[in-house]
């Protein structure tokens, strides 16, 4: 049995994208400052978006993986911000 072959395009032919206008605001800067198309600039912006979500998504994985495994043991928030700040007090009685 053969296998078939997809064609898959990475690049989007035309995209409208609409922005509220206090962002839309900031791209114009952009492009004035950088002398980058908005275009190219847009791209530039959402492929490191993309790097960075990705991290951040591979990031979260492996600490909820530490912790569902057991490596770490999970903080009490209110705990851990009453010590931060009793030395955060001591820190400061200090000087």
């Amino acid at each position: 049995m053969a296998l078939l072959k997809r064609g898959f395009s990475r690049t989007l032919k035309a995209m409208e994208v609409h922005f509220a206008p206090e962002l839309q605001a900031r791209i114009d800067q952009l492009v004035i400052e950088t002398g980058y198309a908005p275009d190219k600039l847009l791209e530039d912006a959402m492929a490191g978006y993309v790097v960075e979500l990705a991290q951040t998504r591979e990031m979260l994985n492996s600490r909820y993986d530490d912790l569902k495994s057991g490596k770490v043991k999970p903080i009490d928030g209110e705990a851990f911000f009453e010590s931060l700040r009793k030395r955060e007090d001591e820190l400061l009685n200090k000087q």
